[in-house]
């Protein structure tokens, strides 16, 4: 994505300066202090940080530039919010926090649209996993985020999965010496020639019924009608209706 590119947003990335963990520690506390110019040095000498995070999104259709600015806003977040009596590596806070920015910004911007509240179930989940990955060094399981939540198991999965990408039918999932292979080419095809002849025959099969049984059949498995409201529509007892359904679905069988 990056090959011989070295200018994103108008930054030069070639010139990005790169702090060391421990002047990383002595900015923030200054930053933290009230100090802009410090606070000024942290946000550019964490940028390659961030450009790092975004090339993890490639390939979603998204304008680079647009993932880095936010990108940017997850960075300055970790810096106004890094707790610095904590032993743990800026690095390491700011990567999570600078990842959920860019998944809310793609989720409020899929074409998928879900609902406010499953949204708002998601970025909470977003936010205790982040805190218990910080927490256990490792990723936590679903069940762990949901008892910290107080929610059902299932409502965290549902809301974790509103937020995934769509995956589109031609993105590439292999290639290989230029023979590319896509999501759509991994898809089954259930039209063999069986299934052809199976729907030619049914279709011949319901043109040689009679104009009521066919009206029959399409009241009671087109449109779900018990045989007594097939009865009260068509003028004939329900025992007539239970006799010409099944008399249509033997001729059918046959």
């Amino acid at each position: 994505m990056y090959v011989n590119k070295v200018s994103i947003c108008g930054v030069d990335t070639s010139k990005l300066p790169v702090l060391k963990e421990p002047e990383i520690k002595q900015l923030l506390k200054a930053a933290h202090s009230g100090d802009k110019v410090a606070r000024e040095k942290l946000i550019n000498g964490n940028l390659r940080l961030v450009l790092s995070v975004v090339k993890r999104f490639t390939g979603r259709g998204e304008n680079p530039d647009d993932l880095f600015q936010i990108g940017c806003i997850g960075l300055i977040k970790s810096i106004d919010n890094f707790d610095v009596n904590q032993n743990v590596r800026f690095s390491t806070y700011a990567v999570p926090m600078i990842i959920g920015e860019i998944r809310r910004h793609l989720r409020d911007n899929s074409p998928v649209r879900v609902s406010r509240s499953i949204k708002d179930m998601a970025y909470k989940a977003m936010q205790i996993k982040e805190q218990l990955t910080d927490k256990l060094k490792r990723e936590p399981t679903i069940s762990e985020i949901a008892d910290k939540l107080g929610v059902p198991r299932e409502d965290v999965v549902i809301a974790l999965e509103s937020i995934v990408e769509p995956v589109s039918l031609y993105d590439s999932v292999y290639s290989d010496s230029g023979d590319t292979v896509y999501v759509l080419d991994q898809i089954g095809d259930n039209n063999d020639d069986k299934n052809w002849l199976d729907e030619i025959c049914l279709r011949e099969a319901i043109k040689n019924l009679s104009d009521r049984e066919k009206r029959i059949l399409s009241l009671r498995f087109m449109q779900g009608k018990t045989q007594m409201e097939v009865s009260n529509e068509i003028g004939i007892s329900q025992a007539q209706v239970s006799r010409l359904e099944k008399n249509a679905m033997e001729k059918i069988k046959n």
